[in-house]
């Protein structure tokens, strides 16, 4: 506020003064505004922070209840799974560290990783002996050919004399025949036909379950397949049992190509399965070094 020039002392201490007081009031008011206003824009804030906490936390709180949800839900599968596994006496009590960190149990050990190697080793020499049962089986049928065919060349013609003595050359068929006979007889006696036929149908029946059974059993234990040599020949096997047992119904019409067929695809079938012995074993190898008993 400008003072007014004025000579007199006094007169100018009375309009500073008064010029003081009427400025004082106006000031105070503005003050007041501005307190109110800096008041009132807090108080937004505040109320828009809290909305912004409290929206936050309504997330945060459906979050944690579809969290808590699905946890109970792996909680309740999981423990339906181990009390399946308990309820068995032979599983009860496998708690041990596994591969996958147990959630399996007993499946996930040592001792169940090493059921398909060793039935598929079994099975190895199952299908050997399948095929010596089969040829066998296959030898009674073309020796009693042989024994046939032999004999129409010894057979005396029509017109001829029955009494004459046999030439060196049909004694010697004679004895040939006699000797087939005799083979034929012992390969009857040996039921092959039956052997081979069992071996066919166990070969079948479990060949293709432990396949699968391993599969599962990687899945378990680690979590995942490895697409490789050993997995595709296994499925190859499968496959392979699955035509040569298709091929019975014909066989068993006496259609040779459906036989030499069944033969053909069995023994491409035994090939694969020895080559698949290596790549096995290495499979044994890492499952003793990731595993630990049962």
């Amino acid at each position: 506020v400008s003072r007014p020039r004025t000579s007199n002392p006094g007169m100018n201490a009375m309009t500073t003064t008064m010029s003081l007081r009427a400025v004082a009031p106006v000031g105070a008011k503005r003050s007041t505004r501005a307190c109110t206003a800096v008041r009132a824009q807090s108080k937004m804030g505040s109320s828009r922070t809290g909305r912004a906490v409290a929206v936050f936390a309504s997330k945060a709180t459906e979050g944690t209840n579809v969290s808590a949800s699905e946890k109970k839900s792996v909680d309740t599968g999981r423990f339906a799974l181990l009390a399946t596994i308990a309820s068995n006496p032979i599983l009860f009590g496998a708690q041990e560290a596994f591969a996958k960190g147990g959630e399996y149990g007993i499946l996930e050990g040592r001792a169940a990783a090493l059921v398909h190697p060793f039935f598929l080793a079994t099975l190895w020499f199952g299908t050997v002996y399948a095929g010596y049962t089969g040829l066998q089986w296959r030898r009674v049928r073309t020796t009693q050919e042989e024994i046939v065919a032999l004999k129409a060349t010894v057979a005396v013609p029509a017109g001829g004399d029955s009494e004459a003595s046999p030439t060196p050359a049909q004694t010697e068929t004679q004895k040939t025949i006699a000797g087939l006979s005799a083979t034929r007889k012992e390969l009857v006696a040996g039921d092959f036909k039956n052997k081979h036929f069992n071996m066919g149908s166990l070969l079948l029946a479990f060949g293709v379950t432990l396949a699968v059974e391993g599969g599962m059993n990687t899945y378990m234990r680690v979590g995942k397949l490895f697409p490789g040599p050993h997995l595709y020949a296994g499925m190859g096997i499968v496959c392979l049992w699955a035509m040569a047992a298709g091929l019975v119904p014909e066989m068993q019409k006496g259609n040779d190509k459906a036989r030499s067929a069944h033969i053909a695809l069995n023994c491409v079938n035994l090939g694969l399965f020895t080559w698949q012995i290596p790549t096995g074993l290495e499979i044994v190898g890492k499952v003793f070094q990731f595993t630990s008993w049962p």
